[in-house]
Protein backbone atom coordinates (compact mmCIF):
# COMPACT_ATOMS: atom_id res chain seq x y z
CA UNK A 1 0.00 0.00 0.00
CA UNK A 2 3.06 2.38 1.21
CA UNK A 3 4.12 2.11 -2.45
CA UNK A 4 1.43 2.42 -3.95
CA UNK A 5 0.38 5.72 -2.42
CA UNK A 6 4.44 6.60 -2.55
CA UNK A 7 4.15 6.18 -6.66
CA UNK A 8 0.81 7.98 -6.28
CA UNK A 9 2.68 11.48 -4.31
CA UNK A 10 5.05 11.50 -6.85
CA UNK A 11 2.64 11.65 -9.92
CA UNK A 12 1.18 14.70 -7.69
CA UNK A 13 3.57 16.13 -7.46
CA UNK A 14 5.23 15.89 -10.97
CA UNK A 15 1.97 17.10 -11.81
CA UNK A 16 2.30 20.07 -10.30
CA UNK A 17 5.79 21.07 -11.85
CA UNK A 18 3.89 20.08 -15.45
CA UNK A 19 0.97 22.56 -14.52
CA UNK A 20 3.42 25.52 -14.60
CA UNK A 21 5.14 24.31 -17.42
CA UNK A 22 4.27 27.59 -20.24
CA UNK A 23 4.08 24.46 -23.05
CA UNK A 24 0.98 22.65 -21.31
CA UNK A 25 -0.24 25.85 -19.40
CA UNK A 26 -0.85 26.97 -23.48
CA UNK A 27 -2.79 23.88 -24.17
CA UNK A 28 -5.95 23.67 -23.37
CA UNK A 29 -6.80 20.35 -23.86
CA UNK A 30 -3.26 19.20 -21.52
CA UNK A 31 -4.30 21.35 -18.82
CA UNK A 32 -7.49 20.38 -18.20
CA UNK A 33 -6.62 16.75 -18.59
CA UNK A 34 -3.59 17.32 -15.99
CA UNK A 35 -5.71 19.61 -13.84
CA UNK A 36 -8.20 16.58 -13.44
CA UNK A 37 -5.79 14.08 -12.96
CA UNK A 38 -4.41 16.29 -10.45
CA UNK A 39 -7.86 16.40 -8.42
CA UNK A 40 -8.09 13.34 -8.60
CA UNK A 41 -4.78 12.20 -6.63
CA UNK A 42 -5.49 14.83 -4.31
CA UNK A 43 -7.23 13.40 -1.43
CA UNK A 44 -5.27 10.37 -1.21
CA UNK A 45 -1.72 12.54 -1.42
CA UNK A 46 -2.75 14.89 1.07
CA UNK A 47 -3.24 11.74 3.39
CA UNK A 48 -0.41 9.82 2.54
CA UNK A 49 1.41 13.37 3.35
CA UNK A 50 -0.57 13.70 6.74
CA UNK A 51 0.12 10.09 7.48
CA UNK A 52 4.02 10.42 7.17
CA UNK A 53 3.86 13.48 9.32
CA UNK A 54 1.82 11.17 11.72
CA UNK A 55 4.27 8.39 11.34
CA UNK A 56 6.96 10.53 12.08
CA UNK A 57 5.86 12.10 15.34
CA UNK A 58 4.79 8.72 16.70
CA UNK A 59 8.14 7.67 16.13
CA UNK A 60 9.42 10.26 18.16
CA UNK A 61 7.36 10.39 20.93
CA UNK A 62 7.72 6.07 21.36
CA UNK A 63 11.75 6.86 22.08
CA UNK A 64 11.12 9.83 23.75
CA UNK A 65 8.92 7.26 26.31
CA UNK A 66 12.24 5.10 26.16
CA UNK A 67 13.82 8.16 28.59
CA UNK A 68 14.07 8.90 31.93
CA UNK A 69 11.28 10.82 32.45
CA UNK A 70 9.35 11.88 35.66
CA UNK A 71 5.85 11.29 35.94
CA UNK A 72 4.20 14.01 34.68
CA UNK A 73 6.40 14.14 31.72
CA UNK A 74 5.30 10.45 31.36
CA UNK A 75 1.84 10.95 31.08
CA UNK A 76 1.85 13.44 28.55
CA UNK A 77 3.98 11.37 26.28
CA UNK A 78 1.63 8.21 26.72
CA UNK A 79 -1.49 11.08 25.68
CA UNK A 80 0.70 11.48 22.86
CA UNK A 81 0.88 8.31 21.68
CA UNK A 82 -2.63 7.35 21.90
CA UNK A 83 -4.11 10.10 20.47
CA UNK A 84 -0.65 9.78 17.02
CA UNK A 85 -2.01 5.81 17.28
CA UNK A 86 -5.68 6.76 16.91
CA UNK A 87 -4.95 8.69 14.21
CA UNK A 88 -2.67 6.93 12.52
CA UNK A 89 -5.26 3.96 12.37
CA UNK A 90 -7.62 6.29 11.14
CA UNK A 91 -4.99 7.55 8.15
CA UNK A 92 -4.41 3.62 7.11
CA UNK A 93 -8.13 2.90 6.97
CA UNK A 94 -9.14 6.33 4.81
CA UNK A 95 -5.75 5.08 2.62
CA UNK A 96 -6.71 1.23 1.39
CA UNK A 97 -10.58 3.27 0.85
CA UNK A 98 -8.85 5.99 -1.41
CA UNK A 99 -6.56 3.17 -3.13
CA UNK A 100 -10.20 0.98 -3.90
CA UNK A 101 -10.76 1.04 -7.60
CA UNK A 102 -12.72 3.85 -8.61
CA UNK A 103 -15.87 3.67 -10.42
CA UNK A 104 -15.06 6.43 -13.77
CA UNK A 105 -18.48 7.43 -13.37
CA UNK A 106 -18.50 8.73 -10.20
CA UNK A 107 -17.93 12.54 -10.58
CA UNK A 108 -20.59 12.39 -13.84
CA UNK A 109 -23.90 14.28 -13.74
CA UNK A 110 -26.93 11.95 -13.52
CA UNK A 111 -29.75 11.31 -15.34
CA UNK A 112 -32.81 10.03 -13.08
CA UNK A 113 -35.91 8.52 -14.45
CA UNK A 114 -38.74 7.78 -12.04
CA UNK A 115 -41.80 6.13 -13.43
CA UNK A 116 -44.81 4.62 -11.34
CA UNK A 117 -45.31 1.13 -11.55
CA UNK A 118 -47.55 -1.04 -9.12
CA UNK A 119 -50.52 0.82 -7.56
CA UNK A 120 -52.28 3.53 -10.64
CA UNK A 121 -52.58 7.11 -9.34
CA UNK A 122 -51.10 6.21 -5.98
CA UNK A 123 -47.78 5.12 -7.62
CA UNK A 124 -47.63 8.51 -9.60
CA UNK A 125 -48.47 10.48 -7.00
CA UNK A 126 -45.67 8.68 -4.73
CA UNK A 127 -43.52 9.31 -8.11
CA UNK A 128 -43.85 12.92 -7.60
CA UNK A 129 -42.45 12.58 -3.70
CA UNK A 130 -39.85 11.12 -4.58
CA UNK A 131 -38.63 13.48 -7.48
CA UNK A 132 -39.30 15.87 -4.49
CA UNK A 133 -37.48 13.49 -2.40
CA UNK A 134 -33.94 13.83 -5.10
CA UNK A 135 -34.18 17.18 -5.89
CA UNK A 136 -34.43 18.83 -2.87
CA UNK A 137 -31.40 16.21 -2.05
CA UNK A 138 -29.61 18.07 -5.19
CA UNK A 139 -30.00 21.02 -3.45
CA UNK A 140 -28.41 20.56 0.15
CA UNK A 141 -25.70 19.32 -2.25
CA UNK A 142 -25.87 22.69 -4.28
CA UNK A 143 -26.26 20.94 -7.67
CA UNK A 144 -28.89 21.93 -9.99
CA UNK A 145 -31.58 19.89 -11.74
CA UNK A 146 -33.87 20.43 -15.04
CA UNK A 147 -36.41 18.56 -16.12
CA UNK A 148 -36.28 16.44 -19.66
CA UNK A 149 -39.46 14.90 -19.81
CA UNK A 150 -42.64 14.53 -17.85
CA UNK A 151 -45.63 12.95 -17.77
CA UNK A 152 -48.14 14.51 -15.73
CA UNK A 153 -51.18 11.96 -14.00
CA UNK A 154 -54.78 12.83 -13.23
CA UNK A 155 -53.94 13.18 -9.70
CA UNK A 156 -51.34 15.60 -10.28
CA UNK A 157 -48.47 12.75 -9.83
CA UNK A 158 -46.04 11.39 -12.68
CA UNK A 159 -46.65 8.84 -14.53
CA UNK A 160 -42.96 9.34 -15.43
CA UNK A 161 -40.25 12.00 -15.46
CA UNK A 162 -36.86 12.57 -16.02
CA UNK A 163 -34.56 15.03 -15.15
CA UNK A 164 -30.94 15.82 -14.91
CA UNK A 165 -28.90 15.92 -11.63
CA UNK A 166 -25.74 18.24 -12.83
CA UNK A 167 -22.97 18.53 -9.74
CA UNK A 168 -19.46 17.04 -8.69
CA UNK A 169 -20.00 13.55 -7.20
CA UNK A 170 -23.80 12.91 -8.26
CA UNK A 171 -23.60 9.54 -9.44
CA UNK A 172 -20.95 8.76 -6.60
CA UNK A 173 -24.05 9.89 -4.04
CA UNK A 174 -27.05 8.38 -6.30
CA UNK A 175 -26.02 5.49 -8.26
CA UNK A 176 -27.58 3.23 -5.48
CA UNK A 177 -30.96 4.51 -5.83
CA UNK A 178 -31.51 2.65 -8.92
CA UNK A 179 -34.54 -0.19 -8.12
CA UNK A 180 -38.24 -0.77 -7.22
CA UNK A 181 -39.51 1.83 -4.39
CA UNK A 182 -42.40 0.29 -2.35
CA UNK A 183 -44.83 2.71 -0.45
CA UNK A 184 -47.26 1.53 2.03
CA UNK A 185 -49.94 4.31 2.99
CA UNK A 186 -53.41 4.96 3.14
CA UNK A 187 -53.94 6.92 -0.48
CA UNK A 188 -55.98 10.00 -1.04
CA UNK A 189 -58.45 7.79 -2.98
CA UNK A 190 -58.82 5.54 -0.63
CA UNK A 191 -62.33 6.33 1.27
CA UNK A 192 -62.40 3.08 3.75
CA UNK A 193 -58.93 3.99 5.55
CA UNK A 194 -57.17 0.94 4.86
CA UNK A 195 -53.16 0.95 4.10
CA UNK A 196 -52.30 -0.07 0.14
CA UNK A 197 -48.54 -0.99 -0.79
CA UNK A 198 -47.44 1.14 -4.32
CA UNK A 199 -44.15 1.13 -6.16
CA UNK A 200 -42.42 3.67 -8.37
CA UNK A 201 -39.41 2.31 -10.28
CA UNK A 202 -36.34 4.80 -10.14
CA UNK A 203 -33.68 4.19 -12.65
CA UNK A 204 -29.84 6.68 -12.05
CA UNK A 205 -27.62 6.60 -15.06
CA UNK A 206 -24.33 8.60 -16.01
CA UNK A 207 -24.76 12.02 -17.73
CA UNK A 208 -22.90 9.92 -21.35
CA UNK A 209 -20.88 12.82 -23.66
CA UNK A 210 -19.90 12.04 -27.26
CA UNK A 211 -16.71 10.89 -26.33
CA UNK A 212 -18.25 8.25 -24.15
CA UNK A 213 -20.56 6.72 -27.07
CA UNK A 214 -20.32 7.29 -30.26
CA UNK A 215 -23.98 7.57 -32.18
CA UNK A 216 -23.97 7.62 -35.72
CA UNK A 217 -26.83 9.54 -37.59
CA UNK A 218 -27.42 6.63 -39.98
CA UNK A 219 -28.58 4.69 -36.58
CA UNK A 220 -30.97 6.77 -35.19
CA UNK A 221 -34.42 7.71 -36.83
CA UNK A 222 -36.03 11.20 -35.09
CA UNK A 223 -39.56 11.80 -35.63
CA UNK A 224 -41.60 14.72 -34.29
CA UNK A 225 -45.11 15.51 -33.55
CA UNK A 226 -47.07 18.28 -31.69
CA UNK A 227 -46.42 18.21 -27.56
CA UNK A 228 -49.24 17.65 -25.44
CA UNK A 229 -50.17 17.74 -21.79
CA UNK A 230 -52.14 16.14 -19.15
CA UNK A 231 -55.37 14.89 -20.73
CA UNK A 232 -53.88 14.25 -24.16
CA UNK A 233 -54.64 18.11 -24.82
CA UNK A 234 -52.20 19.67 -27.57
CA UNK A 235 -50.32 22.21 -26.18
CA UNK A 236 -48.91 23.74 -29.20
CA UNK A 237 -50.06 22.79 -32.52
CA UNK A 238 -46.04 23.06 -34.24
CA UNK A 239 -44.23 20.09 -34.12
CA UNK A 240 -41.74 20.87 -31.57
CA UNK A 241 -41.84 17.22 -29.83
CA UNK A 242 -39.44 15.10 -31.05
CA UNK A 243 -39.22 10.98 -30.53
CA UNK A 244 -35.80 9.76 -30.92
CA UNK A 245 -35.00 5.77 -31.83
CA UNK A 246 -31.83 3.97 -32.02
CA UNK A 247 -32.44 1.45 -34.33
CA UNK A 248 -29.47 -1.40 -33.38
CA UNK A 249 -30.99 -1.53 -29.92
CA UNK A 250 -34.70 -0.38 -30.24
CA UNK A 251 -34.15 2.69 -27.47
CA UNK A 252 -36.56 5.19 -27.39
CA UNK A 253 -36.08 8.82 -25.79
CA UNK A 254 -39.07 11.38 -26.39
CA UNK A 255 -38.77 15.42 -25.43
CA UNK A 256 -41.58 18.00 -25.71
CA UNK A 257 -41.14 19.79 -22.46
CA UNK A 258 -39.25 22.57 -24.46
CA UNK A 259 -40.90 24.97 -27.34
CA UNK A 260 -37.95 24.66 -29.76
CA UNK A 261 -37.44 21.33 -31.80
CA UNK A 262 -33.39 21.30 -31.44
CA UNK A 263 -33.54 21.86 -28.06
CA UNK A 264 -35.95 18.68 -27.28
CA UNK A 265 -33.85 16.86 -30.08
CA UNK A 266 -30.59 17.72 -28.13
CA UNK A 267 -31.95 16.70 -25.00
CA UNK A 268 -33.99 13.48 -25.93
CA UNK A 269 -29.96 12.24 -27.44
CA UNK A 270 -28.75 13.05 -24.01
CA UNK A 271 -31.47 10.98 -22.35
CA UNK A 272 -30.49 8.26 -25.65
CA UNK A 273 -26.95 8.00 -25.09
CA UNK A 274 -27.55 8.17 -21.51
CA UNK A 275 -29.82 4.93 -22.38
CA UNK A 276 -27.75 2.89 -24.62
CA UNK A 277 -24.90 3.45 -21.90
CA UNK A 278 -26.83 1.95 -19.07
CA UNK A 279 -27.66 -0.83 -21.16
CA UNK A 280 -24.28 -1.73 -21.46
CA UNK A 281 -23.24 -1.38 -17.78
CA UNK A 282 -26.28 -3.60 -17.06
CA UNK A 283 -25.13 -6.30 -19.42
CA UNK A 284 -21.76 -6.09 -17.59
CA UNK A 285 -22.94 -6.15 -14.31
CA UNK A 286 -25.46 -8.89 -14.75
CA UNK A 287 -22.08 -10.48 -15.65
CA UNK A 288 -20.14 -9.72 -12.55
CA UNK A 289 -23.47 -10.69 -10.45
CA UNK A 290 -23.51 -14.13 -11.78
CA UNK A 291 -19.66 -14.15 -10.20
CA UNK A 292 -20.81 -12.65 -7.35
CA UNK A 293 -23.70 -11.16 -5.80
CA UNK A 294 -22.93 -7.37 -3.95
CA UNK A 295 -25.01 -6.72 -1.26
CA UNK A 296 -26.85 -3.41 -2.09
CA UNK A 297 -27.53 -5.10 -5.31
CA UNK A 298 -26.86 -5.33 -9.06
CA UNK A 299 -29.25 -2.12 -9.96
CA UNK A 300 -31.75 -4.05 -11.86
CA UNK A 301 -34.79 -2.39 -12.15
CA UNK A 302 -37.27 -4.57 -11.06
CA UNK A 303 -34.82 -5.06 -7.57
CA UNK A 304 -37.21 -3.85 -4.53
CA UNK A 305 -34.64 -2.12 -2.66
CA UNK A 306 -36.57 0.44 -0.22
CA UNK A 307 -39.93 0.54 1.67
CA UNK A 308 -41.35 4.04 3.28
CA UNK A 309 -44.19 3.02 5.55
CA UNK A 310 -45.72 5.99 6.26
CA UNK A 311 -47.98 4.38 9.58
CA UNK A 312 -44.87 3.77 11.17
CA UNK A 313 -42.86 6.81 9.89
CA UNK A 314 -40.39 4.05 8.48
CA UNK A 315 -38.16 3.58 5.54
CA UNK A 316 -36.18 0.25 5.11
CA UNK A 317 -33.09 -0.38 2.86
CA UNK A 318 -33.70 -3.96 1.95
CA UNK A 319 -30.07 -4.29 0.32
CA UNK A 320 -28.46 -3.87 3.84
CA UNK A 321 -31.28 -3.69 6.61
CA UNK A 322 -31.25 -0.35 7.37
CA UNK A 323 -34.14 1.10 9.44
CA UNK A 324 -34.67 4.61 10.03
CA UNK A 325 -37.66 6.11 11.86
CA UNK A 326 -37.73 9.51 10.06
CA UNK A 327 -39.82 8.82 6.93
CA UNK A 328 -41.09 12.54 6.91
CA UNK A 329 -37.17 14.27 6.79
CA UNK A 330 -35.86 11.58 4.53
CA UNK A 331 -38.70 12.08 1.81
CA UNK A 332 -37.46 15.94 2.40
CA UNK A 333 -34.35 15.02 0.99
CA UNK A 334 -32.03 14.32 4.60
CA UNK A 335 -30.72 11.08 2.37
CA UNK A 336 -27.53 10.96 3.73
CA UNK A 337 -27.46 8.45 6.30
CA UNK A 338 -29.09 5.95 3.71
CA UNK A 339 -26.28 7.07 0.72
CA UNK A 340 -23.43 7.09 3.39
CA UNK A 341 -24.51 3.40 4.64
CA UNK A 342 -24.73 2.02 0.88
CA UNK A 343 -21.22 3.74 0.42
CA UNK A 344 -19.83 2.24 3.45
CA UNK A 345 -20.81 -1.21 2.39
CA UNK A 346 -19.81 -0.98 -0.90
CA UNK A 347 -16.16 0.18 -0.06
CA UNK A 348 -16.12 -2.78 2.67
CA UNK A 349 -16.83 -5.27 -0.11
CA UNK A 350 -14.62 -3.73 -2.41
CA UNK A 351 -11.89 -4.10 0.65
CA UNK A 352 -13.03 -7.90 1.01
CA UNK A 353 -12.41 -8.86 -2.86
CA UNK A 354 -8.79 -7.02 -3.12
CA UNK A 355 -8.09 -8.88 -0.01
Amino acid sequence: MLDRLQALADRYEKLSELLCDPDVTSDTKKLREYSKEQSDLQEAYEAYCEYKQVTEQLDAAKAMQAEKLDDEMKELVKLEIEELSERHGQLEEQMMILLLPKDPNDDKNVIVEIRGAAGGDEAALFASDLYRMYTRFADMQGWKTEVLEASVSDLGGFKEIIFMISGKGAFSKLKFESGAHRVQRIPTTESGGRIHTSTSTVAVMPEVEDIDIEIHDNDIRVDTFCSSGAGGQSVNTTKSAVRVTHIPTGIVATCQDGKSQNSNKEKALQVLRARIYDKFLQEEQEKYAGERKSKVGTGDRSERIRTYNFPQSRVTDHRIGLTLHKLDSILNGDLEEIIGALSLQAQTELMENAE
